[in-house]
Protein backbone atom coordinates (compact mmCIF):
# COMPACT_ATOMS: atom_id res chain seq x y z
CA UNK A 1 0.00 0.00 0.00
CA UNK A 2 2.63 2.02 0.57
CA UNK A 3 4.18 2.06 -2.69
CA UNK A 4 1.21 2.49 -4.34
CA UNK A 5 0.40 5.72 -2.72
CA UNK A 6 4.45 7.04 -1.83
CA UNK A 7 3.00 10.88 -2.44
CA UNK A 8 0.33 10.62 -0.09
CA UNK A 9 2.16 8.54 2.41
CA UNK A 10 4.85 11.53 2.61
CA UNK A 11 2.48 13.87 3.47
CA UNK A 12 0.96 12.25 6.46
CA UNK A 13 4.43 11.46 7.91
CA UNK A 14 5.19 15.25 7.50
CA UNK A 15 2.21 16.37 9.14
CA UNK A 16 2.49 13.35 12.13
CA UNK A 17 6.03 14.29 12.53
CA UNK A 18 6.60 15.98 15.99
CA UNK A 19 8.24 19.66 15.50
CA UNK A 20 11.79 19.84 16.81
CA UNK A 21 12.50 22.10 19.21
CA UNK A 22 14.31 24.98 18.12
CA UNK A 23 17.71 25.74 19.59
CA UNK A 24 18.37 29.58 21.08
CA UNK A 25 21.76 31.22 19.89
CA UNK A 26 24.10 32.07 22.54
CA UNK A 27 24.25 35.64 22.31
CA UNK A 28 20.19 35.61 22.08
CA UNK A 29 19.88 33.22 25.19
CA UNK A 30 22.65 35.73 27.12
CA UNK A 31 20.18 38.74 26.50
CA UNK A 32 17.37 37.41 27.44
CA UNK A 33 19.30 36.62 30.97
CA UNK A 34 20.24 39.99 30.43
CA UNK A 35 17.11 41.83 30.42
CA UNK A 36 15.32 39.40 33.20
CA UNK A 37 18.43 40.57 35.33
CA UNK A 38 17.25 44.61 34.53
CA UNK A 39 13.89 43.58 35.15
CA UNK A 40 14.37 42.42 38.51
CA UNK A 41 16.69 44.72 39.45
CA UNK A 42 14.27 47.64 38.28
CA UNK A 43 11.26 45.69 40.34
CA UNK A 44 13.73 46.05 43.65
CA UNK A 45 14.99 49.65 43.07
CA UNK A 46 10.70 50.30 42.68
CA UNK A 47 10.69 48.61 45.82
CA UNK A 48 13.19 50.20 47.86
CA UNK A 49 12.43 53.74 46.34
CA UNK A 50 8.50 52.76 48.20
CA UNK A 51 9.60 52.16 51.06
CA UNK A 52 11.92 55.02 51.65
CA UNK A 53 9.53 57.65 50.46
CA UNK A 54 7.21 55.43 53.44
CA UNK A 55 9.78 55.74 55.91
CA UNK A 56 9.75 59.60 54.95
CA UNK A 57 6.07 60.10 55.77
CA UNK A 58 6.18 58.12 58.79
CA UNK A 59 8.79 60.30 59.90
CA UNK A 60 6.89 63.41 59.07
CA UNK A 61 3.92 62.38 60.57
CA UNK A 62 6.29 61.73 63.84
CA UNK A 63 7.48 65.35 63.98
CA UNK A 64 4.01 66.50 63.13
CA UNK A 65 2.99 64.74 66.63
CA UNK A 66 6.32 65.91 68.55
CA UNK A 67 4.79 69.66 67.66
CA UNK A 68 1.51 69.07 68.31
CA UNK A 69 1.90 67.79 71.73
CA UNK A 70 4.52 70.72 72.87
CA UNK A 71 1.30 73.59 71.13
CA UNK A 72 -1.19 71.68 72.77
CA UNK A 73 0.61 70.89 76.15
CA UNK A 74 1.07 74.78 76.24
CA UNK A 75 -2.24 75.71 75.76
CA UNK A 76 -3.54 73.54 78.30
CA UNK A 77 -1.37 73.95 80.64
CA UNK A 78 -1.81 77.78 80.36
CA UNK A 79 -5.98 77.45 80.37
CA UNK A 80 -5.99 75.09 83.06
CA UNK A 81 -4.32 77.31 85.18
CA UNK A 82 -6.47 80.07 84.41
CA UNK A 83 -9.80 78.54 84.66
CA UNK A 84 -8.47 76.27 87.47
CA UNK A 85 -9.70 73.21 85.11
CA UNK A 86 -7.50 70.42 86.56
CA UNK A 87 -8.65 68.52 84.27
CA UNK A 88 -7.43 70.55 81.20
CA UNK A 89 -4.10 71.26 83.17
CA UNK A 90 -3.72 67.37 83.88
CA UNK A 91 -4.43 66.83 79.80
CA UNK A 92 -1.67 69.18 78.94
CA UNK A 93 0.93 67.67 81.45
CA UNK A 94 0.26 64.98 79.71
CA UNK A 95 0.88 66.20 76.26
CA UNK A 96 4.49 67.15 77.64
CA UNK A 97 5.47 63.60 78.77
CA UNK A 98 4.01 62.28 75.12
CA UNK A 99 7.20 64.29 73.69
CA UNK A 100 9.78 62.13 75.15
CA UNK A 101 8.22 59.39 73.78
CA UNK A 102 7.63 60.70 70.15
CA UNK A 103 10.96 61.84 70.07
CA UNK A 104 11.77 57.98 70.73
CA UNK A 105 9.42 56.98 67.52
CA UNK A 106 11.29 59.44 65.36
CA UNK A 107 14.41 58.34 66.19
CA UNK A 108 13.53 54.42 65.59
CA UNK A 109 12.02 55.25 62.13
CA UNK A 110 15.32 57.22 60.74
CA UNK A 111 17.02 54.13 62.29
CA UNK A 112 14.77 51.50 60.70
CA UNK A 113 15.32 53.30 57.60
CA UNK A 114 18.69 53.29 57.12
CA UNK A 115 20.12 49.81 59.37
CA UNK A 116 15.97 47.88 59.57
CA UNK A 117 15.31 46.06 62.72
CA UNK A 118 12.57 47.13 64.90
CA UNK A 119 14.16 46.46 68.54
CA UNK A 120 14.63 49.34 70.34
CA UNK A 121 18.49 50.84 70.55
CA UNK A 122 19.89 52.44 73.51
CA UNK A 123 18.17 55.83 72.81
CA UNK A 124 14.82 54.97 72.42
CA UNK A 125 14.80 52.20 75.76
CA UNK A 126 15.83 55.99 77.83
CA UNK A 127 13.23 57.90 75.73
CA UNK A 128 10.79 54.92 76.92
CA UNK A 129 11.86 55.44 80.47
CA UNK A 130 11.49 58.74 80.98
CA UNK A 131 8.20 58.52 79.23
CA UNK A 132 7.42 55.89 81.77
CA UNK A 133 8.90 58.07 84.32
CA UNK A 134 7.09 60.99 83.51
CA UNK A 135 3.74 59.29 83.31
CA UNK A 136 4.49 57.55 87.02
CA UNK A 137 5.33 61.29 88.64
CA UNK A 138 2.30 63.07 86.81
CA UNK A 139 -0.28 60.09 87.71
CA UNK A 140 0.77 60.44 91.66
CA UNK A 141 0.10 64.68 91.46
CA UNK A 142 -2.94 64.23 89.34
CA UNK A 143 -4.53 61.51 91.88
CA UNK A 144 -4.19 63.82 94.83
CA UNK A 145 -5.43 66.81 93.28
CA UNK A 146 -8.07 65.31 91.99
CA UNK A 147 -8.75 63.83 95.83
CA UNK A 148 -8.31 67.50 97.61
CA UNK A 149 -10.50 69.17 95.28
CA UNK A 150 -13.31 66.42 95.48
CA UNK A 151 -13.27 66.28 99.02
CA UNK A 152 -12.95 70.74 99.14
CA UNK A 153 -15.67 70.00 96.08
CA UNK A 154 -13.72 72.72 93.79
CA UNK A 155 -15.32 74.46 90.71
CA UNK A 156 -13.26 75.43 87.91
CA UNK A 157 -14.10 79.21 87.06
CA UNK A 158 -14.92 77.82 83.31
CA UNK A 159 -14.06 74.44 81.03
CA UNK A 160 -14.40 76.18 77.80
CA UNK A 161 -10.94 75.72 76.74
CA UNK A 162 -10.89 72.31 78.29
CA UNK A 163 -14.09 71.51 75.00
CA UNK A 164 -12.54 73.66 72.42
CA UNK A 165 -8.71 71.83 73.12
CA UNK A 166 -10.24 67.83 73.49
CA UNK A 167 -12.67 68.82 70.35
CA UNK A 168 -9.29 69.76 68.03
CA UNK A 169 -7.22 66.64 69.50
CA UNK A 170 -10.34 64.55 68.90
CA UNK A 171 -9.90 65.40 65.10
CA UNK A 172 -6.27 65.47 64.82
CA UNK A 173 -5.68 61.94 66.65
CA UNK A 174 -8.22 60.85 64.36
CA UNK A 175 -6.51 61.55 61.45
CA UNK A 176 -2.80 60.89 62.35
CA UNK A 177 -4.03 57.39 63.54
CA UNK A 178 -5.40 56.91 60.05
CA UNK A 179 -2.11 57.85 58.23
CA UNK A 180 -0.14 56.15 60.96
CA UNK A 181 -1.66 52.90 60.09
CA UNK A 182 -1.90 53.12 56.24
CA UNK A 183 2.23 53.54 56.57
CA UNK A 184 2.15 50.34 59.39
CA UNK A 185 0.02 48.59 57.21
CA UNK A 186 1.65 49.13 53.72
CA UNK A 187 5.53 49.16 55.43
CA UNK A 188 4.28 45.84 57.49
CA UNK A 189 5.83 47.57 60.58
CA UNK A 190 4.35 45.95 63.62
CA UNK A 191 6.51 49.75 65.20
CA UNK A 192 4.69 52.12 63.96
CA UNK A 193 1.57 50.10 64.54
CA UNK A 194 2.14 50.69 67.88
CA UNK A 195 2.79 54.29 67.23
CA UNK A 196 -0.39 54.15 66.04
CA UNK A 197 -2.43 52.81 69.15
CA UNK A 198 -0.51 54.76 71.59
CA UNK A 199 -2.14 57.64 69.14
CA UNK A 200 -5.40 55.84 70.01
CA UNK A 201 -4.88 56.07 73.43
CA UNK A 202 -4.51 59.64 73.31
CA UNK A 203 -7.56 59.92 71.61
CA UNK A 204 -9.29 58.53 74.88
CA UNK A 205 -7.49 60.70 76.93
CA UNK A 206 -9.26 63.51 74.72
CA UNK A 207 -12.49 62.33 74.55
CA UNK A 208 -12.61 61.97 78.70
CA UNK A 209 -11.15 65.76 79.00
CA UNK A 210 -14.56 66.32 76.44
CA UNK A 211 -16.94 64.67 78.63
CA UNK A 212 -15.63 66.06 82.07
CA UNK A 213 -15.50 69.64 80.48
CA UNK A 214 -18.72 69.28 79.04
CA UNK A 215 -20.20 67.75 81.94
CA UNK A 216 -19.80 71.08 84.35
CA UNK A 217 -20.38 72.92 81.54
CA UNK A 218 -23.89 71.74 81.93
CA UNK A 219 -24.68 71.20 85.18
CA UNK A 220 -21.90 73.45 87.01
CA UNK A 221 -20.99 70.20 88.77
CA UNK A 222 -17.48 70.67 90.52
CA UNK A 223 -16.90 67.15 90.64
CA UNK A 224 -16.92 66.17 86.76
CA UNK A 225 -13.53 68.35 86.78
CA UNK A 226 -12.17 66.47 89.52
CA UNK A 227 -13.61 62.88 88.72
CA UNK A 228 -12.30 63.85 84.87
CA UNK A 229 -8.77 64.47 86.15
CA UNK A 230 -8.56 61.16 88.05
CA UNK A 231 -9.58 59.38 85.09
CA UNK A 232 -6.71 61.16 83.25
CA UNK A 233 -4.40 60.15 85.87
CA UNK A 234 -5.60 56.58 85.46
CA UNK A 235 -5.10 56.83 82.10
CA UNK A 236 -1.37 58.26 82.64
CA UNK A 237 -0.55 55.34 85.12
CA UNK A 238 -1.45 53.05 82.63
CA UNK A 239 0.88 54.30 79.69
CA UNK A 240 3.76 54.64 82.12
CA UNK A 241 3.07 51.22 82.63
CA UNK A 242 3.13 50.11 79.25
CA UNK A 243 6.36 52.24 78.43
CA UNK A 244 8.03 50.88 81.25
CA UNK A 245 7.54 47.11 80.01
CA UNK A 246 8.79 48.17 76.13
CA UNK A 247 11.79 49.15 77.44
CA UNK A 248 12.06 45.87 79.45
CA UNK A 249 10.86 43.98 77.19
CA UNK A 250 13.31 45.05 74.04
CA UNK A 251 10.30 45.55 71.76
CA UNK A 252 8.45 49.04 70.34
CA UNK A 253 5.75 46.21 68.61
CA UNK A 254 4.38 45.76 72.12
CA UNK A 255 0.36 47.28 71.09
CA UNK A 256 -0.48 49.74 73.61
CA UNK A 257 -3.70 47.93 75.95
CA UNK A 258 -1.79 44.48 75.10
CA UNK A 259 0.90 43.10 77.16
CA UNK A 260 4.46 43.11 76.12
CA UNK A 261 7.06 39.84 76.66
CA UNK A 262 10.01 40.11 77.55
CA UNK A 263 12.92 38.39 75.70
Amino acid sequence: MRHFFPKVHAKVQQRVDFPRERKVPGVLAGRIAKEKAQSMATITLGFAQRNDSLYRRAALLALITIVYNIAEGLVSVLFGLQDESFALFGFGLDSFVEVASGIGIWHMIGRIRKHGGEDPDRFEKTALRITGGGFSVLTLGLAVTAGVNLYQGHRPETTFWGIAVSLVSIVSMWLLIRAKVSVGKQLGSQAILSDAACTRACLQLSIVLLIASLGYALTGIGGFDSIGTLVIAALCYRDGKEAFEKARAGSLACICGGACKEK
